[in-house]
């Protein structure tokens, strides 16, 4: 199966709880038949408001969730994770969560996972984390955060959602303090099948993407085709 990896800017159930169409999108991109989708709420801190707002989201549609805490870390970890057709990866301090899931072995696992065609998707740290570099406020400030690698280049999510976010971005790359990536507004996500980027889709019908590069020493914005899943 070819590995699949989703990555949100924004939205989901945990930002757009009456909106459907991004969770909906991330369960279809499996071929399983009432797939089993696996919350990873590490950067949350496993937060138990978000994991019941997972399972108040995903119990609606044809599934089967479940979630796995890593501050309680199960004995069945490791079966419970490759008995997943989806891997959903929270949103929170991306930073924290690289080092625990270091420390935990998940690092591994979910290369193993993403190699074996389990659908790896997740918002805002659950969706930088797969790039070279992720636009995160981690530390605190806005800053470039080394992360997963397994895609190239970086990631700023929540784009149009975070007043800082943009001239942030911007003044990185200028800088040559991050490497170039895409710029994502809350409610689109990025699909890639292997490492190429195959579709951008979006829960909002106005929301942006863009591939962002420096030039002889000139920021670069190439806004990109999004498709607007309301409109099918």
């Amino acid at each position: 199966m070819t590995p699949q990896i989703i990555a949100l800017g924004g939205g989901g159930f945990s930002m757009e709880p009456d909106n459907p169409l991004l969770d909906q999108y991330v369960l279809d991109a499996s071929s399983a038949t009432n797939p089993r989708i696996t919350l990873i709420p590490t950067a949350s801190g496993d937060s138990d408001r978000l994991i019941a707002q997972f399972y108040t989201a995903f119990n609606r549609y044809e599934c089967r969730p479940q979630h796995l805490s890593l501050f309680r870390q199960p004995p069945d970890m490791e079966t419970r994770l490759f008995d997943s057709d989806v891997i959903y990866v929270s949103g929170g301090n991306t930073r924290n969560m690289l080092a625990i899931w270091d420390a935990a072995g998940v690092t591994a696992m979910m290369r193993r996972a993403w190699d074996q065609g389990i659908v790896l998707s997740g918002v805002s740290a659950g969706a930088i984390c797969w790039f070279e570099e992720g636009h995160t406020d981690s530390r605190g400030d806005l800053s470039k955060l080394d992360c997963l690698g397994w895609l190239k280049g970086s990631c700023s999510p929540h784009y149009d959602g975070e007043a800082n976010r943009r001239p942030s971005y911007e003044g990185l790359l200028q800088s040559d303090g991050i490497k170039p990536g895409i710029a994502m507004d809350d409610g689109v996500a990025a699909h890639f099948e292997g490492t190429t980027r195959t579709r951008l889709i979006s829960s909002r019908p106005t929301a942006q993407a863009f591939d962002m590069s420096l030039e002889n020493g000139a920021l670069q914005q190439t806004q990109l085709p999004v498709d607007y899943l309301g409109g099918f």
